[in-house]
């Protein structure tokens, strides 16, 4: 006999469909189905949204910081030509670009505060795509060396604009006729950027390779290389290759390590709200093991007759089987499509919303929030489907046991 006859799938169907005497116990299925439809959906739009966030906010920290960062141990990159030469060598590597660090106090129009100094070449600067389509004034072309690329919440902070001065106060200090005084130096705003991120917006501030080595006094030396590769992911691999190339006189910090926090922060949320998320599916699957019990309780009569025209079992417990299961499956298929629909969807959705509500659902200071990421992963949408017909088909065990174990004789002694 087949796993499923045509006899067991008849019986099936026949007791998901609710006559009077059973209405009741067909609004539970019903309910069931809703539950684990909703529960699906939920799981497939959150998770799409995070990831989304998640992609957002790692491509905007690594487009700015790299994927790996080496330097040196005892001090500065003397020879970074050389060193970018060899690790563009290396599998993978899509770019090399030498850099120079430092903090910094920007002050102008009577207001200062601490920003972090890059030093680039104007064609690095440029070719990393970091700004395209962010700069909300000037231009990258005109990036010479007394000239400076600024954050536009800088800018707020220190009220300047397009062509004013904006003064750098180095932490280190310089013999004067006066004594010992910091290392001040005024540049002219050539563009100022938005990327969405207000720790970058307020903090950084860019500018050519050669005066950020004269004005931090590193000449023909680099504090850092950054390193941009064709996988991020792979980082581990690199590093290692890297680190055989170069021996141990050079530190490499990919970009895992140095935003552990924010990495480890994001895989607990996605991963919690995976399992919180669950429950509402775990609930759903509750009802059906409540459903598929008082329809079993509901049945003994036919459960007995059936037995006694010669069912095994085995038949009697698949068609219960299929009777919870079809509720559980039927609602995994409408919730992947439902959430899938929304997450594919989920920019237009939220402007409808928005335009029926008359609000903003998320503020605009924000540029990565005004389209709303949405990412969505097939193995985590595997993952999803396989755990609500996981879950739905391990509901329906106990019960269709139960049925299967019913004693004919018993169930028609007081009929």
């Amino acid at each position: 006999m087949a796993a499923f006859g045509t006899f067991e799938r008849m019986m099936a169907m026949r007791y998901l469909r609710a006559r009077r005497q059973e209405g009741f116990i067909s609004v539970i299925a019903w309910f069931s189905l809703v539950g684990i439809a909703l529960g699906v959906a939920t799981l497939i739009i959150v998770m799409s949204v995070m990831n989304g966030f998640r992609h957002e906010l790692i491509t905007r920290i690594v487009g700015f910081n790299g994927h790996v960062t080496i330097s040196g141990v005892a001090g500065p990159l003397s020879d970074f030509d050389d060193v970018g030469r060899a690790i563009r060598g290396l599998a993978g590597v899509t770019s090399a670009v030498p850099i120079v660090d430092g903090q910094v106090m920007a002050t102008a129009n009577g207001a200062a505060t601490g920003a972090l100094v890059r030093g680039l070449r104007a064609e690095d600067l440029t070719g990393r795509g970091t700004f395209d389509g962010r700069l909300r004034a000037g231009k990258l072309d005109v990036f010479v060396e007394d000239e400076v690329v600024i954050g536009y919440r800088l800018s707020q902070k220190l009220r300047i604009g397009l062509g004013d001065k904006l003064t750098l106060v180095a932490p280190t200090f310089q013999a004067t006729a006066l004594g010992s005084l910091p290392r001040t130096r005024d540049y002219t705003v050539a563009a100022i950027f938005d990327v969405g991120m207000p720790e970058i917006d307020a903090g950084y501030v860019f500018m050519p390779l050669k005066a950020a080595q004269i004005f931090f006094r590193v000449t023909d030396a680099a504090t850092g290389i950054e390193i941009k590769l064709a996988d991020p992911t792979r980082v581990g691999d690199f590093r290692a290759a890297a680190q055989t190339r170069l021996g141990p006189n050079y530190r490499i910090l990919d970009w895992q390590q140095a935003n552990a926090s924010i990495v480890n922060a994001l895989t607990v949320e996605r991963n919690v709200m995976f399992l919180i998320l669950t429950l509402i599916i775990l609930v759903a699957a509750f009802n059906i093991i409540s459903s598929l019990i008082m329809l079993v309780k509901d049945k003994t009569r036919d459960i007995a007759i059936l037995r006694t025209m010669g069912a095994s079992p085995g038949a009697v417990m698949r068609v219960f089987f299929m009777s919870g299961a079809s509720v559980g499956v039927l609602g995994t298929v409408v919730g992947f499509a439902l959430g899938l629909s929304f997450a594919l969807n989920i920019a237009t959705i939220r402007h409808w919303v928005e335009s029926l509500s008359g609000n903003n659902m998320f503020s605009g200071e924000i540029a990565f929030l005004a389209r709303l990421p949405s990412r969505v992963e097939t193995p985590e949408v595997v993952a999803v489907v396989a755990v609500a017909i996981g879950l739905s088909v391990l509901a329906t065990l106990y019960p269709s046991w139960r049925a299967s174990r019913l004693d004919p004789v018993e169930a028609l002694r007081y009929e």
